[in-house]
């Protein structure tokens, strides 16, 4: 079935289909869950194993254990995924990382949260996610890629081997998958523990699958096509700069996975939205300062594609395949927004003004 509509379609309608499948999972399951990097963070800094931290570890459990088991059973081979076989940047993933943390704390949400909330009438997330794309585009090919090439050169590691994060540590697919499978139980029992609603918790589970399903949609078109089709999953700040570069300098959209995944996922956000009745306009007001959005969003653009990778990409997609950088760069995201939390609470608690 697959290779018949490869046939008729093309690979890039093909793709944008599966990106838009993918999507609208990935938007629909995150907006019932409220599944945030930065809710988790914060609750950690305050020193709070809770809910929202729950959420995040369920998400990713169950994220590595649908790709390493499928890479198990013989299903998925992610060998040559560019975060395994690129050469990558550990002089990126921490400091990119670190600003992409920083920001998420000061927009009050990462590249994918951003998108989800703007589904919901969120005016706010809309504008710094807009502001969010540019300043990628900008890092990637425009004013500000010099400065993002020179950080990424300090410190380089050859694809392969050297990024394979299990083979270092000797551990097997089917070894990974069995303790994320642990994890997973963990997170479900601390989600119950806290009372967590059982729709959220299967939501939270949707969010991992999604990310599976990627790796999985995009390798299976890779096997079929006559073509050079690169394996990928769920991923925000690339996706996003292509999709809104091609709609203002195209004629017609360039097919492809995450031409499909964008729109995917804010359909999928806003029906939730809809269909919980959640969905409100937001507006900047005197609690909520434009500039701090501003910032935030700007440093998020700039250090996700510096650490090769935003809270989804790298964290999620990255991290279920195992590749070194994208473990050191969702570390590096956490410390970033913990210390950044520390620092404006403690700000707050002293009667300064909020950052």
């Amino acid at each position: 079935m697959l290779e018949a509509l490869l046939d008729t379609c093309g690979d890039g309608a093909v793709l944008a289909m599966a990106g838009a499948l993918v999507g609208l999972v990935f938007g629909a399951a995150a907006q019932h869950s409220r599944f945030c990097l930065r809710a988790a963070t914060v609750e950690l800094a305050e020193r709070r194993v809770g809910p929202r931290l729950a959420i995040w570890l369920i998400a990713f459990s169950t994220g590595v254990l649908s790709v390493q088991g499928a890479i198990a059973l013989g299903w998925l081979d992610v060998s040559d995924a560019r975060p395994l076989a690129a050469t990558g940047s550990l002089s990126g993933a921490i400091i990119g990382g670190v600003m992409f943390g920083v920001g998420m704390i000061l927009a009050r949400g990462c590249a994918s949260r951003l998108l989800v909330l703007s589904a919901g009438g969120n005016l706010r997330a809309l504008v710094a996610g807009l502001v969010l794309t540019l300043v990628a585009q900008a890092s990637l090919r425009g004013v500000l890629s010099p400065a993002r090439e020179a950080l990424a050169a300090l410190w380089t590691v050859p694809g392969g081997a050297s990024r394979d994060l299990l083979g270092m540590v000797g551990l097997s697919s089917a070894a990974a998958a069995g303790i994320a499978a642990l994890v997973l139980v963990g997170a479900l029992a601390l989600g119950h523990g806290w009372r967590l609603p059982l729709s959220r918790a299967l939501a939270a589970m949707l969010v991992g699958l999604a990310v599976g399903l990627g790796w999985l949609a995009t390798y299976a078109i890779a096997q079929l096509s006559f073509g050079v089709v690169p394996i990928s999953s769920v991923t925000f700040t690339g996706p996003s700069t292509d999709t809104l570069m091609a709609l203002v300098n195209e004629r017609r959209l360039p097919l492809g996975f995450g031409i499909g995944l964008v729109p995917g996922v804010f359909v999928g956000a806003g029906a939730m939205a809809l269909v919980t009745r959640e969905w409100r306009l937001e507006r900047f007001g005197p609690d909520t300062p434009t500039e701090r959005y501003l910032i935030g969003a700007a440093l998020m653009g700039f250090g996700s594609m510096l650490a090769g990778g935003c809270a989804v990409g790298a964290g999620m997609s990255g991290g279920a395949i195992f590749a070194l950088t994208a473990w050191v760069a969702v570390g590096a995201m956490w410390l970033g927004a913990m210390a950044t939390h520390l620092v404006l609470r403690g700000r707050t608690a002293t009667g300064a003004a909020p950052a």
